[in-house]
């Protein structure tokens, strides 16, 4: 806190300093003087722009910690006023300044000494450090508890979210090589990886094939199933993994909502529109498959849509088209995803016009239109199906 509050008054009084200095200037007016010292304001905004820019990367160097530090403290040194002037291609003021939660409640699970079996569980991962102790943590002490003679161990796919937390709360996470290297290291003989993804998309699939590149290394190396499980090949195919979601995230949802049951809110002229990611992989029928899975549990007022519109009928334009026309004239939305980070406080919930709520509100066919912040991780349900992909594994 003195640290933070020496630097900040130091800040504040180099820029009075440099006001003053202009103005004992008889060659200058007040004005060109302000010019000058906003000029300077705008410099070093920008400075600390260009030094997030260079960390928001998918790639890890061997200068990324550094870079990492450097942002930051460049960051601590701004004054209030360019902290809100930073901005860059990727850039902004709430790179270090949103408060997302404390980071201290997490674990990286990045620790050596794992022994000769290990859980390695992969996650896209996100920087918001509440959803990442809610959504991937809890899953992570999940399976712990579940296969106590297991070494569980965490790595995020996103390099980009891996640098973002490490340069903010100077939490380090391991990503795919830098955990698996860990674990040869380490002399792990067996290996079972659990992909906390939703599909067996794209990501899916080059995760498979970048922890194989380890087999000549690791004995015995098993992958776990996605959350929904296999993908199938019509839309009205579906499976038990994808009901046992359904449910659950629609009773949540429901509860969350004050509802006794799906039934009262459908008297309601309530809808739930559950939002997921999207993908032009084509697992992207999975989400078509998940929608014939409510229509075949009787869930009339809960639709499926995603923020990438693929498959087309999923767009949010044609769900608000399909809610519109059901008759429902409230609305709640609620994640398809199994964090609750960027997508559902910024795409979803954002005051941005393109957001979800921000769309429905704008079609102006709904009396109301919420959103609830949950990613799939936390539900009781969710956790117990993931445990239980491991559990096929060991078999």
């Amino acid at each position: 806190m003195k640290k933070k509050l020496v630097t900040s008054v130091l800040a504040a009084a180099l820029a009075v300093g440099a006001l003053a200095g202009c103005k004992g200037s008889s060659e200058v007016t007040e004005e060109s003087c302000k010019s000058e010292t906003a000029s300077e304001d705008q410099k070093a905004a920008d400075r600390v722009a260009k030094l997030i820019d260079a960390i928001y990367v998918q790639e890890r160097t061997e200068k990324t910690d550094d870079q990492c530090k450097e942002a930051k403290e460049a960051w601590d040194a701004l004054t209030d006023k360019q902290k809100a002037m930073v901005s860059g291609e990727n850039a902004d003021p709430d790179y270090f300044g949103r408060d997302t939660g404390d980071a201290s409640l997490d674990d990286p699970l990045n620790e050596d000494n794992i022994g000769d079996k290990e859980i390695l569980v992969l996650s896209f991962g996100t920087s918001f450090n509440d959803s990442r102790v809610k959504d991937i943590s809890k899953v992570e002490k999940s399976v712990q508890k579940a296969y106590p003679d297991y070494s569980v161990r965490r790595a995020f796919t996103a390099q980009i979210i891996i640098n973002h937390i490490q340069a903010r709360d100077e939490e380090k996470i391991d990503n795919v090589d830098q955990a698996m290297d860990r674990a040869v290291a380490n002399g792990v003989k067996e290996l079972i990886v659990l992909p906390t993804h939703l599909m067996q998309g794209k990501e899916y699939d080059e995760l498979k094939e970048q922890v194989s590149a380890y087999s000549d290394k690791i004995k015995n190396i098993k992958f776990a199933s996605p959350l929904l499980g296999e993908v199938g090949k019509t839309a009205d195919e579906t499976n038990p993994d994808k009901e046992t979601v359904a449910k659950a995230i629609t009773a949540n949802a429901v509860s969350d909502a004050g509802y006794a049951s799906l039934d009262e809110a459908k008297k309601d002229k309530r809808a739930f529109v559950f939002m997921g990611h999207g993908t032009s992989h084509t697992a992207k029928i999975t989400y078509l498959q998940m929608q014939s899975q409510m229509k075949k549990l009787g869930y009339d007022n809960v639709f499926i849509g995603t923020v990438e519109g693929e498959p087309e009928e999923t767009s949010c334009e044609n769900i608000i088209k399909a809610v519109k026309e059901a008759g429902y004239t409230k609305v709640i939305l609620r994640l398809l995803m199994v964090v609750a980070g960027d997508h559902a406080n910024n795409d979803m919930a954002g005051e941005e016009e393109d957001s979800w709520v921000s769309q429905f509100k704008a079609s102006k066919a709904f009396e109301v239109v919420d959103a609830q912040i949950a990613g799939l991780g936390r539900l009781d349900e969710v956790e117990k199906l993931y445990v239980a992909h491991v559990a096929d594994q060991l078999k």
